[in-house]
C-alpha cells in the first residue's frame, strides 16, 4: 500500500510529517548504506498478540521504505527491532535473554542498531533494568507513539551511541496511514481500536495500552478498500475487545453496524475479528454474524475460568450463567459456529472445586479449541496482592488436569466434521511435506491437502478426509 495514495479522514497533519521523516531517514540509510558497500539488513522479532504483528508490519515497513533489507537472521542484521508483549512474564524475560546475546553483535558491529518497543516498554521497571543493564540499546519506545518510529530513528542516527528513550504514558492520536509490509498478501489485520478499559484484575493491557480509542469507521473501510485493491481477500478486524468499538466517537457506532459496512465492500470475501469480551456481545452482533455470508463461522469468546467466585474477583463482570446463555444464543443463531476461548488457570485463591467447575464448563459448551495458560503475576495488578497465590506444584496440577479436557473436547469437535466438504482459504506450503498445501477453513481449522504455492491466497473447496485431532487432511474437491 503507497501511503500517500491513501484518503485519510483526518486531516493528516501528523501523517505528513512522518512521511517527511521517513525521507530524512532514508537519506540517513543511504549513508550507511554506502559506508558498509551494501543495503544494511533489519530484523523484526514480534512477541505477543495480532496487535502486535500488525505493528510490527508497519515498522518494517517504515524500514523497507527508508532503503532496509529485510532479513530473518540476527545475526545478519544491521537493525534489530524487538517488539515486546508483557501479558506473561516469561516473556519479558525471553527478551532480557535474547538482549544478552545481542550485546555481543552489538562488539562486532557498531553501527548496529538495537531497538525496544511494545508493551513491555509502558512499564517503568523494565526500562529502569534495561538502562542499567542494557546500556547498548539505541532506541526505546512504546505502544502509544508507535507512529513516530521514522522520527524516533533520524534521532538515533544523531545520537553518537546515546540511548533514545521515549515512552508516552497515553495519547489520542490516531496515526495509521503510513508503511506497512504485510506478511500476507492475502490476508491482513486491521486496527479498529485501540487500549481496553475493562482491567481485569490479572491484566497490565489497560496500563500499557491506555484506554480505549476508536478509528473513525470511514477511516476502516477507506484501508480494507485499499487493501483489498491490493489484492487482500480477508481482513482481520483487530482491537482488545471489538465489542466495544464505536462508544467513545463523537457519533458513536456500534461494532455490530460497523461490520454490516465492511461486509459491503466488493472483491472482500472473508471477515474476521478478535477480541469479543463476553459481557457485551449483543443480540446485534450475534444476528449480523448469523446472516452474513462473509464473517467467518469461528468467534473467540475468553471465559478465563469457569468459576463464578473467580470470574468477580477477576473483574471480568459476567457469571458462569451469563456465559452459558450467551453461548446458547450464538449456537441457536450461527448452529455451525466455533468458539474458541481463552483459560487462565491458578489464580489466586483456586481451589480444587473451581478447577472442577471450569472442566464442566468446557465440557458443556464443548469448546472447539482453548488457549489455556498458567497464571502470571504482572506486578502493578490487582491480583498481583491478592492473598492465596498458588505455589507452582498446584498451579501445574490444575493446568494439567484442565489441558486434558480440553483437548479431548477439541478433538471430538474436530472430528464431527470428518467427511465434510468445506472452502479453505489455502495460506502457505506446507512445512513438513512440500507436496502438501495448508488451508484455513472458515470454522478456523486447518486442513493439509495435496498442492503447490501457486494456490496459496486462493480459496478452493476440500473434503475433510481424515482428523488428525486438530487438523485435517483433505483433497481438493
Amino acid at each position: 500500500m503507497n501511503p500517500k495514495d491513501y484518503q485519510s479522514h483526518n486531516d493528516g497533519e501528523e501523517t505528513r510529517r512522518q512521511l517527511a521523516y521517513i525521507d530524512r531517514l532514508t537519506e540517513c540509510v543511504t549513508d550507511l548504506k554506502d559506508g558498509l558497500g551494501r543495503a544494511p539488513k533489519a530484523c523484526v522479532v514480534t512477541f505477543g498478540c495480532q496487535m502486535n504483528a500488525r505493528d510490527s508490519e508497519k515498522l518494517l515497513g517504515i524500514l523497507l521504505t527508508a532503503g532496509y533489507e529485510e532479513t530473518e537472521d540476527e545475526a545478519d542484521a544491521d537493525l534489530i527491532l524487538y517488539n515486546t508483549c508483557s501479558v506473561r512474564d516469561n516473556a519479558n524475560q525471553r527478551v532480557y535473554g535474547r538482549l544478552g546475546v545481542l550485546k555481543g553483535y552489538k562488539k562486532s558491529k557498531p553501527w548496529l542498531k538495537v531497538v525496544l518497543c511494545g508493551c513491555m516498554m509502558q512499564e517503568e521497571t523494565c526500562v529502569n533494568k534495561i538502562r542499567t543493564s542494557y546500556s547498548f540499546v539505541d532506541l526505546i519506545f512504546g505502544t502509544h507513539n508507535i507512529f513516530k518510529f521514522a522520527e524516533l530513528m533520524c534521532d538515533t542516527f544523531d545520537a553518537s551511541g546515546h540511548m533514545i528513550t521515549q515512552v508516552w504514558d497515553e495519547t489520542d492520536k490516531i496515526v495509521e496511514e503510513l508503511p506497512v509490509k504485510r506478511k500476507y498478501a492475502y490476508k491482513s489485520g486491521v486496527n479498529i481500536m485501540f487500549g481496553c478499559n475493562n482491567f481485569c484484575t490479572y491484566c497490565i493491557v489497560p496500563y500499557v495500552r491506555g484506554r480505549e480509542r476508536s478509528r473513525a469507521p470511514e477511516e476502516i473501510l477507506c484501508e480494507i478498500r485499499q487493501l483489498v485493491n491490493d489484492g487482500v481477500i480477508e481482513v482481520m478486524l483487530l482491537g482488545q475487545n471489538v465489542n466495544s468499538y464505536g462508544t467513545n466517537l463523537d457519533d458513536p457506532i456500534s461494532f455490530a453496524q460497523l461490520l454490516r459496512e465492511v461486509e459491503e465492500i466488493d472483491g472482500l470475501k472473508r471477515i474476521r475479528f478478535m477480541t469479543s469480551h463476553p459481557k457485551d456481545l449483543s443480540d446485534e452482533l450475534i444476528d449480523v454474524c448469523a446472516r452474513s455470508e462473509k464473517i467467518c463461522r469461528h468467534i473467540h469468546l475468553p471465559v478465563q475460568t469457569g468459576s463464578d467466585s473467580l470470574l468477580k474477583a477477576m473483574n471480568r463482570s459476567y457469571t458462569r450463567d451469563h456465559y452459558l446463555a450467551l453461548v446458547d444464543r450464538i449456537r441457536t443463531a450461527i448452529p455451525d459456529i466455533s468458539i474458541t476461548t481463552d483459560l487462565i488457570m491458578g489464580f489466586p485463591g483456586e481451589t480444587s472445586a473451581d478447577v472442577d467447575d471450569t472442566i464442566d464448563l468446557i465440557r458443556r459448551v464443548g469448546f472447539d479449541n482453548a488457549y489455556t495458560f498458567e497464571y502470571s503475576k504482572r506486578t502493578g495488578t490487582p491480583a498481583a496482592s491478592m492473598e492465596g497465590q498458588l505455589s507452582p506444584e498446584e498451579m501445574q496440577s490444575h493446568f494439567d488436569a484442565v489441558l486434558k479436557v480440553v483437548q479431548e473436547t477439541a478433538r471430538q469437535s474436530a472430528a464431527k466434521h470428518t467427511g465434510e466438504v468445506c472452502d479453505a482459504l489455502i495460506e502457505t506450503v506446507s512445512d513438513h511435506d512440500d507436496g502438501l498445501v495448508t488451508g484455513r477453513l472458515s470454522n478456523n481449522l486447518l486442513v493439509h491437502l495435496p498442492g503447490d504455492a501457486s494456490m496459496i491466497g486462493s480459496i478452493v473447496p476440500v473434503r475433510l478426509d481424515v482428523c488428525k485431532g486438530f487438523y485435517f487432511l483433505g483433497s481438493k474437491i
